[in-house]
């Protein structure tokens, strides 16, 4: 193993280990340090970094938080199967959301996330219609990916 990829595996731990004592600043810093050296040349370890501080946001009921990473990770997929599984966790992040009824918490200040998905014609369409329904409008979109389809289902169905 490089000396990188020890360094981040160690990070990793650091971040498991503070999540497990409840510190969730520490383990906040220690997955923004993973973003940061993983971010071109390991994109795998990104995409698995994000989805630990998705985990982490919706332990601090930081709704909006947890959908912005997500889809920051869905976004820097390194692979189609790596997309369609961040679609998945993406609808299973929104599922968790409505069932705790703070969808409405998505329908203000998501500037920065429709930013990140700008590039992502269908990703941005589905954002666009979350963020609709979260303020409570009749949203009836269709999107090209299955996946897309049934997570927006679940939070209409």
């Amino acid at each position: 193993m490089s000396e990188g990829r020890e360094r981040i595996a160690a990070l990793f731990r650091e971040a498991l280990e503070a999540e497990n004592r409840n510190d969730f600043e520490t383990a906040k810093r220690k997955l923004d340090e993973i973003l940061h050296e993983t971010i071109e040349a390991e994109p795998e370890l990104y995409f698995e970094a994000c989805f630990r501080l998705v985990d982490i946001f919706l332990q601090e009921d930081n709704y909006r938080g947890a959908v912005k990473c997500a889809l920051r990770a869905v976004v820097r997929a390194p692979s189609e199967e790596h997309y369609r599984l961040g679609l998945k966790r993406l609808g299973d992040v929104l599922t968790i959301i409505k069932k705790e009824g703070k969808l409405s918490e998505l329908a203000e200040n998501m500037e920065q996330a429709l930013k990140l998905v700008e590039g992502d014609e269908e990703l941005y369409r589905f954002t666009m219609a979350l963020i609709r329904l979260a303020r409570g409008e009749e949203v009836g979109e269709k999107f090209t990916l299955p996946e897309l389809n049934e997570a927006f289902e679940s939070l209409t169905g």
